[in-house]
């Protein structure tokens, strides 16, 4: 099946369209006009965006702990932080796609960059939690103007023969930015360039992002869609609003005990969405200028690919950010260790995510992705063992094997979904296909980080609780035998099971409270040292219980993304065939 059988067109009949348009005459049309001669230099700027933006949407969870005693910042304010920058992205992804379809491409993606480099200077120079929230919302809604365009002009850009290379090219790119981030952003921390701490982690976009706007400017061939469309702005509305029904309670509802209003707005986003379908319906029969041209869905490639982003990076965004969390607060790891651990995960992903779309994919289909999926999951089962076995007493090199297997599986599942996506896709409609493309991704992600807080967060009181609990009797044991006299082993042991109920399973884990040592006791240098030895080994043994729930639902999402994989077709037809 070509990308018109479809969507029917008849461009067929009329004359080669202009210059600037070129580009997005459909596969099908029957004039092969010649490849622009820049798209190979445009391709290269467009891949250090998606880095940037990859970057921006990962480097923050490494330095979330500095940030949190720099700003003061609560487990709200970091989710805020965090998620925010999501769902601004994910609420423009729709819109700024098929924005690029209608005044153009390269248009929309300079605006793009250009909010995205104001917003990363805001955020470097942010002065409270307030500030860097406000200029991540506004940093990510800049990011769901710029990226659409990438796929939309790589798309319409590239011929059907070097498509196969450019999405390899791109999706490694995408994996490399997510997975090295925790990396640089520990180095960018632990250089505390002119003492900015973890402010350069924003600052680095604003000279890149300069450079990459006039680059652009140049390089990059301007396209939109053939036929004159107009901006759908009632399917904007309802389109933003019905995703930010999900995606507020979803990403805060935890955070503020899930109130009544979490449970209505999901309520109403199932109606306010339905009532955005049936619009784009009618739209699409009337003017044919709808925000969503819903005759996508009609291909099974692209629906399915949907469904694969969404539970592919729904693990992702749960499992990093709580994986983050785990090694820096829960075994007390710098930034720079914690990125360091996850090169394993990197290179994994390096391996597989070039070779399964140049190689793989064409060859075998679909199994290179329900691989892939199976691969995270053995990756997974493989951390519950290290995990459950080791007693809080967790290392780089033992983790290593696991995450470097999770990340082969990744490489393999990931990266081809844009292949399948956007295999049926007429060019008239790359802007709108990329932006659902991206919006299932960091749909995804926002999702994850809302199970991060039932999956993750939530168990840590108990967790905390339990693992003082346990830890007491040997405490008792170990203050008696450094000298401290009967009468204060009560209170010494009170006040530590209180600073790990307080440090561990409070709002902010990364406020040591000011009784973790009883005052009695203070004087003794051997005691306080195991106090301190035995509240680190609380917080390893309650981080690894939380994370071991956290490990069993990615488990389930995995399958999930497996079961969808199946989905897909089973084989990417070469250009021309069905």
């Amino acid at each position: 099946m070509t990308s018109t059988n479809f969507r029917p067109t008849d461009t067929d009949s009329e004359a080669p369209p202009p210059a600037e348009a070129v580009a997005v005459q459909p596969s099908g049309a029957g004039v092969s006009p010649a490849p622009d001669r820049r798209r190979w230099a445009a391709f290269v700027i467009m891949t250090v965006a998606t880095f940037l933006d990859m970057l921006d949407g990962s480097i923050v969870n490494v330095a979330i702990p500095t940030i949190q005693h720099d700003l003061g910042a609560s487990y709200g304010a970091v989710q805020w932080i965090t998620a925010g920058y999501v769902m601004a992205f994910a609420l423009m992804l729709i819109t700024g796609g098929r924005l690029g379809d209608i005044y153009g491409r390269r248009k929309m993606f300079l605006l793009g960059v250009a909010g995205f480099t104001i917003a990363s200077l805001l955020c470097g120079i942010a002065m409270n939690p307030e500030m860097l929230i406000a200029s991540r919302l506004l940093q990510g809604a800049a990011a769901g103007i710029m990226v659409p365009q990438v796929l939309s002009i790589i798309h319409v850009t590239f011929p059907d023969n070097e498509k196969g290379t450019v999405f390899a090219v791109h999706g490694t790119v995408g994996g490399i930015a997510a997975t090295v981030a925790p990396l640089i952003g520990g180095v960018i921390v632990a250089a505390n360039i002119f003492g900015w701490d973890w402010r350069p982690i924003f600052l680095v976009n604003v000279p890149l992002g300069v450079v990459g706007f006039f680059l652009g400017l140049k390089y990059i061939p301007e396209s939109k869609a053939p036929h004159a469309l107009r901006i759908d702005l009632p399917g904007v509305f309802l389109a933003t609003v019905g995703l930010l029904l999900v995606l507020a309670p979803l990403t805060f509802g935890r955070e503020l005990g899930w109130p009544a209003w979490t449970f209505v707005s999901m309520v109403a986003a199932v109606v306010v969405l339905a009532a955005f379908v049936a619009y784009e319906r009618r739209r699409s029969l009337t003017n044919g200028s709808p925000l969503v041209a819903l005759n996508l869905f009609k291909a099974r490639s692209f629906s399915s690919a949907l469904g694969l982003m969404l539970a592919c990076f729904t693990f992702t965004g749960m499992f990093m950010l709580a994986l983050y969390m785990y090694m820096q607060l829960g075994l007390g790891w710098t930034p720079l260790r914690a990125g360091v651990t996850l090169l394993a995960f990197a290179f994994g992903a390096f391996i597989t995510a070039s070779a399964s779309v140049i190689a793989l994919v064409p060859k075998f289909g679909r199994t290179v992705v329900q691989m892939g999926a199976l691969g995270i999951a053995a990756g997974l089962g493989l951390f519950l063992w290290i995990n459950g076995s080791s007693d809080g007493d967790i290392t780089s090199w033992s983790i290593a094997p696991a995450l470097f297997v999770i990340g082969l599986g990744f490489g393999a599942a990931a990266t081809p979904i844009s292949l399948f996506g956007l295999k049926d896709v007429p060019h008239e409609d790359a802007g709108s296909a990329s932006g659902l493309i991206n919006t299932m991704q960091q749909l995804g992600f926002t999702i994850g980080i809302a199970v991060v807080s039932l999956s993750f967060f939530t168990p840590l009181g108990s967790s905390a609780t339990t693992s003082g609990d346990e830890l007491a009797p040997k405490l008792r044991q170990e203050l008696a035998a450094v000298g401290v006299p009967a009468d204060q082993l009560g209170g010494a042991t009170s006040a530590y099971q209180h600073c790990v109920n307080e440090r561990y399973g409070g709002e902010n884990a990364s406020d040591e409270p000011a009784d973790c040592v009883a005052p009695a006791v203070r004087d003794n240098e051997k005691a306080v040292s195991v106090l301190e030895s035995y509240v680190q080994r609380a917080g390893a043994q309650t981080f690894s219980d939380a994370f071991q729930i956290t490990l069993y639902t990615g488990l389930g999402f995995i399958v999930v993304a497996f079961l969808a994989a199946g989905a897909l077709p089973r084989r990417v037809s070469a250009p021309g065939q069905g």
